[in-house]
């Protein structure tokens, strides 16, 4: 259950911290006073996109932390999957969000919000205004189907979502293999053409690179050989740098018996002297051993057009194409025993068919047998939420081809007056139907186990009345087995609270401001009559405040 939620600096809250309870938690409050920003929060925590615009200060941090308990193993297992361990039998979910960016971390670490929303989906269930919309996309009523029916359909629908991959896999690989079959001929006259082509060239890996640094040289013989010479003729010439040595060498011997420092400047002299003779005299073998093979260069330019068309046309690289000549090598060999490789797909194709149609089967039965039962659930769900006399039932159909979600199609039918034939969900309820159909489906979902926390925010748009009491206790029932909360302006189901909190603005320092706080006894009486009576609370209203809660306690005894 959601144990707590605090809220700081978020659009017209300054700081607020909510206490929840077990049963029915409900949150009143005139239009405006902020109540929205309370189920606002709890998006945040779940991992909704954050924006800037949500901060009441925009130098401070928004910071939104909700506290959940865990005590059912089931769930426990469920968050150790998910890596995430509670503590204390707690899960603590928070958000930080600046001007720049936000931050969400469960149990102090920090996750991205993908998490925060898979974790959250396990935690609480909330209902917005606009879901009972959702019912006008038959896609949908699969999915409450699917859900209804969770704990007997397993991890079927995973075996297969995997098995329809596989098989448009093998459909799409057998419909190209008989495509292929009619231009088999042809193919394999291109794949000979192309085989030997490359097959000729004798390729080997890294040779392009080493004819680029032949080729390279050989095109700039002429030059390479003018500088040489310059450069042999200013070590080696007359007047070059040999002579100068040498002229160095002389003069420097003859004070080396006057200055001690003379013998050593000789010795780094002499060194040079005989590094540049041997530069000069190999350099000059170089040179003249060096000649212009024309016939070799032409070899080269010749080889390495022949690698570069083959680039061109094959791949970026010798290795590209060598891995491009093994392709086409194993496409002839399959060609080549093309009617044993199309019978041993047509084999793997019909069996993964056969697969996938029991494992579709099995889950159609699955959903049959569960839609009748959640038919029954959902009259009765539907009875309490004063459809009297109503008809409700899933029209589940074959489809003729498979999906990664079975082969069935579905939707939702129902009637609503007595003689009427079913008719689809979307053609004939009102929004105010909607909202109650889905409150039931929600009712119905739920006494199946899994979620513990159930959020309303509103189920009582355009309802009154009779209907709007029999939305209470609807509620109310649902709260002995969970956790609900729900935002509503109601007073028949604001009566039924097990703990009422009020939301209300008021101004300080020129600034407004929202505020929670949990109401007891006569407070609760106030909200009530508030919400009967409007501007104008009399006598008679306080009256009646007090004889909706007491009748709102009777019905808890009693049921």
């Amino acid at each position: 259950m959601l144990a707590s939620l605090h809220v700081k600096n978020l659009a017209l809250i300054d700081e607020e911290e909510i206490i929840f309870s077990k049963g029915l938690n409900i949150l009143s409050g005139e239009t405006g006073a902020g109540k929205s920003i309370i189920l606002g929060a709890l998006h945040l925590s779940l991992g909704d996109k954050a924006s800037k615009d949500f901060l009441r200060d925009s130098d401070a941090e928004a910071f939104v932390e909700a506290v959940y308990l865990i005590n059912d193993d089931a769930t426990k297992e469920a968050l150790r999957n998910m890596g995430v361990e509670p503590y204390d039998d707690e899960v603590i979910m928070s958000r930080r969000i600046t001007e720049s960016r936000s931050v969400g971390k469960i149990n102090g670490e920090q996750v991205p919000a993908a998490k925060m929303k898979e974790v959250g989906a396990l935690l609480l269930d909330i209902y917005g205004q606009k879901e009972h919309q959702s019912l006008l996309n038959t896609k949908r009523h699969m999915e409450l189907l699917d859900e209804f029916a969770k704990n007997d359909i397993g991890d079927l629908k995973v075996k297969i979502s995997q098995a329809y991959k596989e098989y448009k896999a093998l459909i799409s690989e057998l419909e190209e293999a008989k495509k292929s079959d009619i231009s088999k001929e042809r193919e394999l006259v291109l794949l000979d053409h192309e085989i030997n082509e490359i097959e000729a060239a004798n390729l080997k890996a890294g040779e392009d690179e080493e004819l680029e640094e032949e080729y390279k040289r050989l095109s700039n013989f002429s030059r390479t050989m003018e500088y040489f010479g310059r450069a042999h003729e200013l070590i080696a010439g007359d007047g070059g740098a040999s002579d100068a040595i040498s002229s160095a060498i002389s003069d420097i011997r003859y004070i080396e018996g006057i200055d001690e420092k003379a013998s050593e400047f000789l010795s780094m002299l002499n060194d040079a002297d005989s590094i540049i003779s041997d530069f000069s005299r190999e350099l000059s073998s170089y040179m003249s051993d060096a000649s212009f093979d024309a016939e070799r260069f032409s070899e080269v330019e010749v080889r390495l057009n022949e690698i570069n068309r083959l680039k061109d046309k094959y791949g970026s690289s010798i290795e590209a194409i060598l891995e491009e000549l093994k392709i086409r090598q194993d496409k002839k060999q399959k060609f080549e025993s093309f009617d044993e490789y199309l019978a041993e797909l047509k084999l793997k194709s019909d069996a993964k068919t056969k697969e996938l149609s029991d494992l579709c089967n099995k889950l159609s039965d699955i959903r049959k047998k569960n839609a009748k039962e959640l038919s029954s659930k959902m009259k009765e769900a539907m009875s309490d939420l004063n459809f009297l006399n109503s008809e409700f039932d899933v029209s589940l159909k074959p489809l003729d081809h498979f999906t990664a979600d079975g082969i069935d199609d579905g939707e939702f039918v129902i009637c609503t007056n007595p003689g009427e034939p079913l008719r689809p969900l979307k053609d004939i309820a009102s929004g105010g139907e909607m909202s109650r159909i889905m409150l039931a489906i929600k009712t119905v979902l739920a006494s199946g186990g899994g979620i513990d926390t159930l959020i309303f925010d509103e189920i009582d748009a355009g309802i009154s009345g009779r209907t709007a009491q029999a939305v209470s206790e609807k509620l109310s029932t649902v709260s002995e087995n969970h956790q609900v909360i729900c935002i509503t302006h109601l007073p028949q189901i604001a009566a039924m609270a097990d703990t009422h909190f009020l939301i209300e603005k008021s101004v300080e320092n020129g600034h407004t401001i929202s505020g929670i706080k949990k109401l007891y006894d006569n407070e609760t009486v106030d909200e009530l009559a508030r919400m009967l009576g409007g501007s104008v609370i009399t006598d008679a209203v306080i009256t009646n405040a007090k004889e909706m809660l007491e009748l709102a306690k009777k019905y808890k005894k009693q049921s």
